[in-house]
């Protein structure tokens, strides 16, 4: 057995709706252990992999993207029969990780487990000199974060329904924390009062702990974060989960409506992670990777494991992945323009 290897680089730089095909959808929750096992077969002399396989997570160690990319790389190293390692870059809105893939050879021993900023990027980051579309080949979707609207527990409001009633009726006051400017939470929350006609008082966070523990102290009405995050708050008792932003219910929180059946159909603003090579890196591969992400999805060993986080694992196609980040990107870039939405 090989243990996951990880190392962490941070870097500062200056701030430079259609639901995907969910086949194959199994429950992912908590991170597994951090490690990663070896397969039970080696890799054969000089197939691929013959050593181990980089995954560069643009975000910190800990969080939702690094907890999720350690739970998939165990099953996936333990499947292509290699330790997978993952290197924490984080900057510049995921530019630094972003360049750092770029820069590596091409020779499929580097992918980067990335998120919607491959979409965003461009009309987030100033002088950009990355074409995401040109310069990353879509993998696959590894894991969806369905995200949820939770209030403090003595909020006005016991529904989501009553929510949108009272924010029509104080326009500007209720105020609503993501992680952070420009994420998922924000484009959710921007979506949200496009499509309901409401006014919220939007509070960015530097990261989804920030704003879960401000919502249970009541320095914040509303915040909208993983399922994952919020789970932690309602333990206490001091929020209520009122709605989920996926297009499905999430398996976790069966009871609580998702935002598209309370009038908002099409309404679909999960979190999500997942795999891309650079472009010239052989197909071979970005093949394999494909096959071992779904093979990993089909394992109720892991599914069993990770559940009770709420995250969901896609085996989707490297096909089905570039042509729902193609509606995608028209989306998310549409409303950032129309929200005035920025980074600083």
């Amino acid at each position: 057995m090989r243990p996951i290897l990880s190392s962490s680089t941070d870097a500062m730089l200056p701030p430079d709706a259609g639901a995907l095909t969910r086949r194959r959808l199994l429950a992912l929750g908590a991170a597994a252990p951090l490690m990663s096992l070896a397969g039970p077969a080696g890799a054969q002399s000089g197939a691929w992999p013959n050593r181990p396989v980089k995954l560069v997570v643009p975000f910190s160690a800990g969080g939702a993207a690094d907890t999720s990319a350690r739970a998939v790389g165990q099953r996936v190293g333990d499947i292509l029969g290699q330790s997978l390692t993952i290197d924490n870059r984080t900057g510049g809105n995921a530019v630094v990780a972003a360049n750092a893939v770029l820069g590596a050879p091409k020779d499929g021993y580097t992918f980067i487990w990335d998120a919607a900023n491959q979409l965003t990027n461009p009309v987030l980051v100033k002088d950009l000199q990355i074409d995401y579309r040109t310069a990353f080949i879509p993998v696959t979707m590894a894991v969806r974060a369905p995200q949820a609207l939770v209030v403090r527990h003595d909020f006005p409001a016991q529904t989501f329904d009553e929510f949108i009633a009272v924010a029509r009726a104080k326009p500007g006051t209720i105020s609503c924390g993501t992680p952070p400017s420009g994420a998922m939470g924000h484009l959710a929350v921007a979506l949200l009062q496009q499509r309901a006609g409401i006014k919220l008082l939007h509070t960015p966070y530097r990261g989804g702990a920030d704003a879960a523990r401000d919502v249970m102290g009541g320095q914040i009405d509303a915040a909208l974060i993983t399922t994952s995050t919020a789970r932690g708050t309602l333990a206490t008792g001091k929020t209520r989960m009122l709605a989920v932003t996926s297009a499905t219910r999430v398996q976790a929180y069966a009871d609580v409506p998702t935002i598209a059946e309370r009038g908002f159909p099409g309404y679909d603003m999960d979190d999500w992670f997942g795999l891309f090579a650079a472009t010239g890196t052989p197909e071979g591969p970005i093949k394999r990777m494909e096959a071992a992400v779904a093979q990993a999805a089909r394992d109720p060993a892991l599914a069993a494991a990770v559940a009770p986080q709420g995250f969901v694992l896609v085996a989707s196609s490297s096909r089905e992945f570039s042509q729902w980040l193609n509606g995608q990107r028209e989306l998310l870039q549409k409303l950032i323009r129309d929200a005035n939405i920025s980074i600083g």
